[in-house]
């Protein structure tokens, strides 16, 4: 699997409590560009839907779950206007082994896109006393 280091939202990353990926996505300010009157809009175009991997590269224990969420807003902090893109089922921690893979984070692309984008990890039950995940954009997520 090929994987583009501008794309990478967690390396490794301890998730003890709930977090965002230590890597958020800027997209650029939209605006009014040189000789055009009107404000440019955050449209990505049509497409196929854009993969998101995910895969624990350390086991979990502590925690009851831990849900994931590729999310969209207009603050690096995604606080300020969230929109949800994508999100896994609330995963148990006896699932949470090295190598597994969450899937179905997939998310189409559109003019609903903020500034920013990233994954936030939310925490069910205690917090983790291990744990850690790496994830990223991609263009195909490997089964194997």
């Amino acid at each position: 699997m090929i994987l583009n280091q501008n794309q990478i939202l967690s390396s490794s990353q301890a998730i003890t409590a709930t977090a965002i990926s230590q890597n958020v996505i800027n997209w650029g300010l939209t605006g009014v560009m040189y000789g055009d009157a009107t404000n440019t809009l955050r449209d990505l175009g049509a497409g196929g839907e854009v993969p998101c991997l995910v895969q624990v590269v350390e086991t979990f224990a502590g925690l009851t779950t831990l849900t994931i969420t590729l999310e969209t807003a207009d603050d690096a902090a995604l606080t300020t206007n969230a929109v949800v893109l994508a999100s896994s089922a609330a995963i148990p921690v006896a699932s949470l082994k090295a190598g597994y893979k969450p899937g179905g984070l997939r998310f189409m692309p559109s003019g609903t896109m903020k500034q920013y984008y990233g994954l936030r990890y939310t925490v069910g039950g205690t917090n983790a006393t291990a744990g850690k995940i790496t994830a990223a954009i991609a263009v195909e997520v490997q089964s194997a």
